[in-house]
């Protein structure tokens, strides 16, 4: 979809449009005082954007009802090291007034740093570029398996660190010059290390140890690069005529660029006559939705077409067509119509989505389908799931999941765009609500609750978490004899839930989310 940038002027002043984002914001007002009763008329640029950031949140926020006015709230007085920080610092303290009534904490509560919100955030355009298929990183991500043991956890074809050849599962010995015991897990100055070192940083040198015990040194810099968002599709021979799909998808990227490569991946699977499938979604942190919408369909059971996949729920005010601020927000759709998000219908009837098996190319005929999850599953890989679960024999392995049940779209504000929940999805039975992740093996998600295991590459028949998927297929349970996963089990000290903590926890800042990217229903 193609968007018309524009520039933000509070709703009683002229509205000006721009294809520029690097035009100054006109002072505006709400008729209220000096930052008494509403925002001023006056203001520097940055004021003027953290204005549009908190009235914004007052009409779309998922939870507005829990927002403070805007002279207690006190926009302006939020500051940090750069523009960008002080907006983010603003949007993290106005997430923290809506209570989740099943744990007395806010919905956007973030155990790895409390007080900062779980889902939203503001950004610079560069969510929008990765998320079309484009990569500005060095291509892979870090993780430690136990206090004293960091590994590669996955690289994307094509970039920076696949070309220096580092592999998944390859350990980390070294990063910058840095050795032994400043790369232990700390949960504090050797994280941050860690984190500022391959997400923050345009160069980065690593010493690694290949699984024969050889090391070698890879020194890259950051590169553009188009994602690959399957990073391996395989064939599994189960025996007794069983046959196991497995696809390791990491990113619900936008559908120019995973479509095509989906189509592939499950045109093999019809050819081979898959009866189970594993879809490994353990570090995919979701994308658009369209994409989930079209993963879902892949997997359906033909039954299912025509019946409902999941609905949209949105906040009162948007529900009701009293949102006016989204008059603001245009965009030109498919047919270059301009239109203003305004201009939606935000009605549960009329955002309820169906599935279509003729929109895709394949159709299998599955027993089981099976998912692999971390914590740094989220969102539109949670989506995924939960529309699955209803239709089909669904079952969980790993870690309990991220936890995020609602989306957004994006909200221009000057060179801006902000992220916050806008609406929560739920699945045919009327399910969502998983704000505290999908834990595999509970009553609700049956599956299989281990450590991820990073010693071993995707759809290797002897990675921990796919050995279980296999088995399951073979023999009808997931308990293994023998010591087949025991060796990657040795050398895990984490819990399963410590696992799942410093799995999020190192991935700092990375982009977890669903996109409403397409919207449908029109006023």
């Amino acid at each position: 979809m193609k968007k018309i940038f524009y520039l933000f002027i509070i709703v009683s002043v002229t509205i000006i449009t721009s294809c520029s984002k690097d035009k100054k914001i006109t002072p505006g007002g709400d008729g209220g005082g000096d930052n008494t009763d509403g925002p001023s008329k006056t203001g520097s640029t940055l004021d003027l954007i953290k204005d549009s950031v908190f009235l914004y949140a007052q009409q779309t926020y998922y939870w507005n009802t829990s927002l403070p006015t805007y002279a207690t709230f006190k926009p302006r007085s939020f500051s940090g090291t750069s523009d960008l920080d002080a907006l983010q610092t603003e949007i993290d303290a106005m997430t923290q007034y809506s209570k989740n009534p099943e744990t007395g904490k806010p919905y956007e509560y973030y155990t790895p740093a409390p007080g900062y919100a779980k889902y939203s955030f503001i950004d610079d355009g560069s969510v929008s570029g990765e998320l079309g298929g484009v990569k500005g990183d060095f291509g892979f991500a870090p993780v430690w398996i136990s206090e004293d043991d960091i590994r590669v956890k996955y690289v994307y074809p094509g970039s920076p660190a696949d070309l220096k050849g580092l592999k998944r599962g390859y350990q980390i010995v070294g990063i910058n010059g840095r050795t032994g015991s400043g790369l232990t897990y700390d949960n504090g100055t050797n994280v941050d290390f860690l984190i500022k070192a391959y997400s923050q940083s345009n160069d980065i040198t690593l010493t690694l140890k290949k699984p024969d015990g050889t090391t070698f040194t890879a020194a890259m810099s950051t590169g553009s690069y188009t994602v690959n968002p399957v990073l391996v599709t395989k064939v599994i021979d189960a025996g007794g005529g069983k046959k196991v799909g497995y696809i390791a998808f990491n990113s619900f990227t936008a559908d120019a660029n995973a479509v095509p490569r989906l189509n592939t991946a499950f045109n093999t699977f019809a050819g081979s006559n898959i009866t189970d499938l594993v879809v490994d979604l353990r570090y995919n942190g979701g994308g658009y939705v369209s994409t989930a919408e079209y993963l879902s369909n892949l997997i359906a059971p033909a039954s299912a077409d025509g019946s409902v996949m999941f609905s949209y729920n949105f906040n009162q005010m948007m529900t009701e067509g009293k949102a006016t601020i989204l008059k603001n927000q245009k965009r030109k759709d498919d047919n270059g119509q301009t239109y203003s998000y305004f201009d939606i219908n935000y009605t549960p009837s009329a955002n309820t989505i169906r599935f279509s098996k003729a929109d895709v190319p394949a159709t299998l005929n599955l027993s089981h389908v099976f998912f692999i999850v971390t914590g740094s599953t989220a969102s539109a890989s949670e989506l995924t799931i939960n529309n699955l679960i209803p239709k089909m024999d669904v079952k969980l392995i790993g870690t309990t999941s991220y936890g995020k049940p609602v989306g957004f779209f994006d909200i221009d504000i000057n060179k801006y765009q902000m992220y916050i929940p806008q609406f929560e999805t739920k699945n045919a039975s009327g399910n969502g609500g998983y704000y505290a992740g999908m834990k595999p093996g509970s009553t609700t998600y049956p599956g299989k609750l281990a450590n991820d295991d990073v010693t071993k590459d995707f759809g290797d028949p002897a990675e921990g978490l796919f050995a279980y998927a296999i088995n399951y297929v073979k023999n009808g349970t997931f308990a293994i004899s023998g010591t087949r996963i025991q060796s990657a089990n040795q050398l895990k000290t984490f819990s399963v839930d410590q696992s799942r903590e410093v799995g999020i926890q190192v991935e700092g800042k990375k982009f977890r989310g669903m996109i409403l990217n397409d919207p449908k229903a029109k006023k």
